[in-house]
């Protein structure tokens, strides 16, 4: 294809040139994205064995060939390569001045969702976290006076009476512990970038959680020993892990199970923010673990402040790590079905002149 290549790797959506004989000629960065599969895998290879669409277009995308028309096709489910599927809108139209070609377009609605919501979380979650830390001082200085009152009352009281007491005190502690979190959510400070081997800060957190909250879970390590270094703030990155897999030590409910810590290089990975700007994120960090998986109703929302699966849960512990990822100009998702629940990390990496090309121990 004689392609204008900077046009081409500017296009914002995942975008493929098919060939008259239904193979793959070319695929885009945002592609390459989208499917987790670079450019020279897929050249080549038939389409449809690279794109699933829940819905059959084989005939429909010959019959836009034949006529020379374009076709559009709205919120249907469109997965490939290892990305799970996503409702999207697919656009296909003849390629000018080659005869036989199509190039189809897929526009990932929940991708676009996602990141707008990646964007505005910082706005959106600092509106709620303002208003709390607002009141929280006004609300701790009561709370200590009244937790101290329950205590005091309770030297006096009968069995019967200090279950009361003892409520109030337990309650109170809880709140106070709750709004120590809004301000901890708050008060983050920005990152300290540096170079960092990701190795190292998911080996802390591993030890942490056998010592403490992850005493029952086995956790296993995958490492890529050739990854290079990222580049983030180490203590914030060792606190993101630390609440996965926190959460997926909660999720297990006390039962036995297991965590597989995995560390991979996805060199095609670009993230394409809702302004136009565009970012290579091939440092991939996956914690997945074989709990029951997240509720339905708040699939879509875990990364928001105050949603919580768990009873008495705060909710900020997975808005505190949206938040860590996204100040670190990284990506964070999600996919979870009972037995199987990842928590993907994409980072960038540390630039040259920073970090030697070196490997990182293991």
């Amino acid at each position: 294809m004689n392609s204008d290549q900077s046009i081409w790797a500017s296009l914002p959506v995942p975008t493929l040139i098919i060939g008259p004989d239904d193979r793959i000629v070319d695929i885009n960065s945002a592609a390459e994205g989208f499917l987790n599969l670079s450019a020279k895998t897929v050249r080549g290879t038939p389409v449809w064995d690279q794109i699933a669409v829940n819905d059959p277009l084989e005939n429909a995308f010959e019959r836009a060939r034949e006529a020379g028309t374009p076709l559009f096709v709205n919120d249907v489910d469109v997965g490939g390569g290892s990305r799970a599927p996503m409702q999207s809108n697919l656009q296909v139209a003849p390629l000018a001045n080659h005869p036989g070609h199509m190039i189809l377009m897929i526009s990932p609605r929940e991708l676009a969702g996602r990141m707008t919501q990646n964007h505005s979380v910082k706005a959106a979650a600092k509106s709620a976290i303002g208003m709390a830390e607002m009141l929280a001082h006004e609300i701790k200085n009561p709370l200590a006076g009244i937790t101290g009152a329950a205590q005091l009352l309770s030297m006096n009281l009968g069995a019967e009476d200090l279950e009361l007491t003892d409520l109030i005190v337990e309650e109170s502690r809880r709140i106070v512990k709750l709004l120590s979190q809004v301000e901890q959510f708050g008060n983050l400070s920005a990152p300290d970038f540096r170079p960092v081997n990701i190795h190292d800060v998911l080996d802390r957190a591993r030890r942490s959680a056998l010592l403490g909250f992850g005493a029952h879970m086995k956790i296993i390590e995958d490492y890529d020993p050739s990854l290079p270094m990222a580049f983030g703030d180490p203590d914030q990155l060792l606190q993101v892990v630390l609440n996965l897999l926190k959460n997926a030590s909660e999720a297990s409910g006390g039962a036995r199970g297991t965590i597989r810590l995995r560390s991979y290089f996805e060199h095609s990975f670009r993230l394409r923010r809702s302004d136009g700007s565009g970012q290579s994120l091939p440092l991939q960090i996956e914690i997945i673990d074989d709990g029951p998986g997240l509720p339905e109703n708040i699939k879509g929302d875990v990364f928001d402040p105050f949603v919580s699966g768990r009873e008495n849960g705060t909710g900020l512990g997975l808005a505190l790590v949206s938040k860590i990822i996204s100040d670190h100009g990284g990506w964070i998702s999600v996919t979870s079905v009972p037995g199987h629940t990842v928590f993907r990390i994409s980072l960038a990496r540390a630039p040259k002149e920073d970090a030697p090309d070196i490997s990182q121990e293991v």
